[in-house]
């Protein structure tokens, strides 16, 4: 599927979990393909729990929960500093009770 995209040079390409289920070879691999989608100019936009992912693939962070946007923030600021208690608690591995 990543190689049809790429075929097409997409201005925004979407991705749900895209390393999900994989072993870490073809995740690397994987990864590698994301990487230089962005690196052609291709906006990347992806869904994952994966928080090494998303410090690794990340520039920015939009942080959902419940369907709702609790935080936007510059990858870095939100891994150091997270503004809402929320996104706290999810770095932390916490889960919530409610």
């Amino acid at each position: 599927a990543l190689a049809r995209a790429w075929a097409l040079h997409p201005e925004v390409l979407f991705l749900d979990e895209p390393t999900a289920s994989l072993d870490p070879s073809a995740t690397r691999e994987i990864e590698s393909v994301i990487k230089a989608f962005d690196a052609a100019g291709t906006k990347v936009v992806m869904a994952t729990h994966n928080l090494g992912q998303a410090r690794r693939l990340g520039d920015e962070i939009l942080f959902i929960n419940q369907g709702r946007l609790v935080e936007r923030a510059p990858v870095e600021q939100f891994f150091s500093k997270p503004q809402s208690a929320q996104a706290a608690a999810f770095i932390k591995g916490e889960l919530p009770w409610t």
